[in-house]
């Protein structure tokens, strides 16, 4: 596609006045998909997926008079749908055309999204003034145009990551529907670009901790950036959001950046500014994180919307953020191992594993053999117990009863509650539920927003589960990055992807194939399953392999490139002793 027009939008003005560095970005021009005049003279426009942009018309010679051009996420009736659900997005603009000049079209500005100065919120972030208004739209419906609209007279322009590479990755398995949200999710990634920075949807444009870190996991595993994930990190420092667990966050993030690139020097002077999100200054005497009436009633958050958080019971003492305190230590104390920083590293590591026992001695329920939502009550919420799976919190004797009731409890959580649910599921054995999950009738699936015709992933499951929810929200793309990282298998082992396990996780799947970017160059995957699972591995130069692969209950060993190579039985998994470099064929027989 033309990229006729470019500008850079490599600083961003805050409330403060300060100035916020962000990813480059630019208008790339994109022809419709179809063009159709109506009988009532009325014509409508598909670009075929919604992107953040506005369009440019290069009317014919002679061309006058006013024309009306109404712009929408979304079409009901055989129109822009004027009055959407949620915050779905619907606008107008009206111009007049003056001969062959070519004129931008651009909605007016809108309020909320652009306030840079409010005692309630951070400041949105802006796009480029000379871009003009850009918003999310796919549909147009055009009044007043005397005669045909030709397909060269109108472009849109869509705002998107200035390095943003369609090629950088892919995925394709024996479902299709699996296949349409992989695309689906990883478009949202791209289309949310737009602002240089992770912004939490067109409502507000504003930055949030949890929605950043979804976004730069997915962000990695569909193109080659780094930088997006590092402007919105600096960002956040300076302006922090409300709820408890996302504090948590900004720690992920770091950890994230670090083990995707390998790179000290970033994480070095950053280092010291997310001791403030560890929430040690809410710790009690025996190591966990404590609750006031104010943090139990608005900040502690579990989940959102609130009717995701399956009844859950708000204490003191909060299951969940502890679950998140404790994940963090554990990550500062890698962290600040590998600067040099050592007696930092054993009292992280030292406090997290007192304050561990003391989670297990507390929070669980050896009756039910769950952990319940906090102290003081034995109600426990699917939140209490995914989040302790995930986190890698969860002791080897009470992790299968635990997956098993996660698996029949099912997707009692939010989209971005889902990233974590999966992710517990996916590492410990259940990947045949996590994949179902992801494409499961009914309206909580990822399937449910295919079938929609969206084309960017929503806020929320349902306008029913939350009814201001927006149609352009990258927290609800977790398949972008799950897919890749366990059905593919590709996960870095050390730092900068210097080492990496490969363990696809095929659930009842055939087959999947894909290309995983990294630092390093992409890791090329295609695998067959079956009484003999077949795998071929391509990894750039540099990087080693630990390789892991199904094994089927009459399986003896595995085969490298057609000799049989050393390999021990470890649950489910042939374990290969060798490394593996650049490329190789497995069989498993």
């Amino acid at each position: 596609m033309p990229t006729l027009r470019l500008f850079f939008a490599i600083l961003i003005l805050c409330g403060s006045g300060s100035a916020v560095k962000a990813a480059p970005t630019h208008l790339v021009e994109e022809r419709a998909v179809s063009i159709t005049r109506q009988d009532s003279g009325r014509i409508i426009v598909d670009f075929g997926r919604v992107a953040f942009g506005n369009i440019k018309l290069l009317p014919p010679e002679g061309a006058k008079g006013k024309i009306t051009v109404h712009f929408g996420e979304a079409f009901a009736n055989g129109r822009v749908d004027r009055d959407p659900i949620g915050t779905v997005r619907y606008n107008k603009a009206r111009v007049r055309l003056k001969g062959a000049k070519p004129i931008l079209v651009a909605p007016a500005k809108n309020s909320r999204n652009t306030e840079v100065r409010s005692r309630k919120h951070p400041p949105a972030i802006l796009t480029p003034a000379e871009w003009g208004v850009v918003m999310p739209f796919r549909w147009l419906e055009i009044e007043g145009w005397d005669g045909e609209l030709l397909a060269e007279q109108i472009v849109r322009q869509s705002a998107f990551s200035s390095t943003w590479n369609d090629q950088a990755s892919s995925f394709e398995s024996s479902d299709e529907v699996l296949n349409q949200v992989w695309e689906l999710s990883r478009y949202s990634i791209k289309a949310t670009t737009f602002a240089g920075v992770y912004v939490d949807g067109d409502r507000e444009r504003i930055p949030y901790e949890a929605d950043a870190y979804l976004n730069q996991l997915s962000h990695y595993a569909t193109d080659n950036d780094v930088q997006m994930a590092r402007d919105t990190f600096d960002h956040l420092m300076q302006y922090g959001t409300w709820p408890t667990e996302w504090a948590p966050h900004m720690v992920f993030m770091a950890y994230a950046d670090w083990m995707h690139t390998g790179d000290l020097q970033w994480l070095a002077p950053r280092y010291d500014s997310l001791r403030s999100k560890l929430l040690l200054e809410r710790a009690g005497k025996n190591g966990l994180i404590t609750s006031n009436k104010r943090q139990i009633e608005r900040t502690d958050i579990v989940d959102w919307p609130r009717v995701e958080r399956d009844d859950y019971v708000f204490t003191e003492v909060n299951t969940v953020v502890n679950a998140f305190h404790l994940r963090v230590m554990y990550q500062m104390a890698e962290l600040a191992d590998a600067l040099g920083r050592k007696a930092d590293a054993e009292n992280f590591g030292n406090t997290a594993k007192a304050s561990q026992q003391v989670f297990q001695e507390t929070l669980f329920n050896s009756e039910s053999g769950l952990y319940r939502d906090g102290i003081s009550t034995d109600h426990s919420a699917l939140h209490a117990n995914l989040f302790p799976l995930a986190f890698g919190l969860v002791p080897l004797n009470r992790q299968r009863h635990i997956v098993d009731w996660l698996v029949e409890r099912g997707m009692a959580c939010s989209v971005y509650a889902a990233q974590y649910l999966l992710e517990g599921l996916f590492e410990y054995g259940a990947d045949d539920a996590a994949i179902e999950l992801m494409v499961a009738p009914g309206d909580r699936s990822w399937r449910h927003m295919v079938e929609s015709g969206t084309t960017i992933t929503w806020e929320a499951w349902d306008v029913k589960y939350k009814p201001n929810l927006d149609w352009n929200h990258a927290w609800g793309a977790a398949p972008a990055n799950l897919l890749p990282r366990f059905v593919l298998g590709a996960q870095p082992l050390k730092p900068g992807w210097e080492k990496v396990r490969i363990k696809p996780m095929p659930g009842k799947l055939a087959n999947a194939k894909g290309k995983v970017p990294t630092p390093r160059g992409p890791i090329v995957i295609d695998w067959v399953g079956g009484d003999n699972f077949n795998l071929s591995l391509t990894l750039p130069e540099n990087v080693t392999a630990k390789v892991e692969l199904p094994a089927g209950p009459a399986s003896e060993g595995v085969w490298i490139n057609g000799k049989q190579a050393k390999a021990t039985v470890a649950g489910d998994y042939w374990l290969i002793d060798q490394e593996i470099t650049r490329s190789a064929q497995f069989e498993v027989k």
